[in-house]
């Protein structure tokens, strides 16, 4: 599903990342971690395309992510949904808004919308709240819905940056369950996160980064 083979990412002189090859499968729940500053959210952000690498080559689906046309781009990101540490909510739209915005984009009937919307909005636990603004909600329930909105579009790959990052520990853990339930439905997550705990309860892969370079993998 995801391949990353001799990947390197340079900013200037300084590494982000160097020669890192990795292979995700289809299906699996694997944790990208490491100190700040280890490469983990360059990882992220060079598999959705928001940066290119200096160097290697980078295959999501078979796609190769790297010689991808920026105007292919959004194509690619339709098969994918990307949590952030920070919730990137709207606050002036409702909930029911934020979450159908990948749908409405690309031009998915209103019925369908609602339909997906709600259906998701029960996934995460949120059921009913769709006509809440962000703003009202707790940090978890914001994150809540930042999932929801990942996985409307029923994505093939889910990316999370520090998802649980901001959050209490009981909200952390119901959003790793969410997480959970969503990779047992057969959806690729990928969760960068420090937060040794979490991956304890939780046990998946482990690849462990420091400096920018892959250093454990199990």
């Amino acid at each position: 599903m995801i391949r990353l083979y001799h990947l390197t990412k340079t900013y200037g002189d300084l590494p982000a990342l160097s020669d890192v090859s990795l292979h995700v499968a289809k299906g699996e729940f694997c944790y990208v971690t490491g100190p700040s500053g280890a490469g983990k959210t360059t990882l992220l952000r060079l598999i959705y395309g928001a940066i290119r690498p200096t160097a290697g080559k980078l295959l999501v689906g078979g796609v190769d992510v790297a010689r991808l046309p920026r105007r292919r781009l959004p194509a690619l990101r339709r098969n994918m949904g990307i949590v952030f540490q920070d919730f990137k909510l709207i606050p002036r739209r409702t909930v029911a808004e934020n979450v159908g915005l990948a749908l409405e984009v690309i031009g998915t009937p209103r019925e369908l919308i609602q339909r997906r919307v709600a259906a998701v909005l029960g996934i995460v636990g949120l059921r009913g709240r769709g006509g809440e603004y962000p703003p009202t909600l707790s940090g978890g329930e914001q994150q809540r819905v930042a999932v929801a909105r990942a996985i409307v579009n029923d994505p093939s790959i889910v990316l999370a940056d520090e998802p649980t990052g901001n959050l209490d520990g009981a909200m952390a853990i119901e959003v790793m369950e969410i997480l959970q339930a969503i990779n047992l439905r057969g959806t690729t997550v990928l969760v960068a996160t420090h937060d040794a705990a979490l991956m304890k309860r939780f046990p998946y892969r482990v690849v462990r980064f420091e400096h920018g370079r892959k250093v454990s993998d199990g």
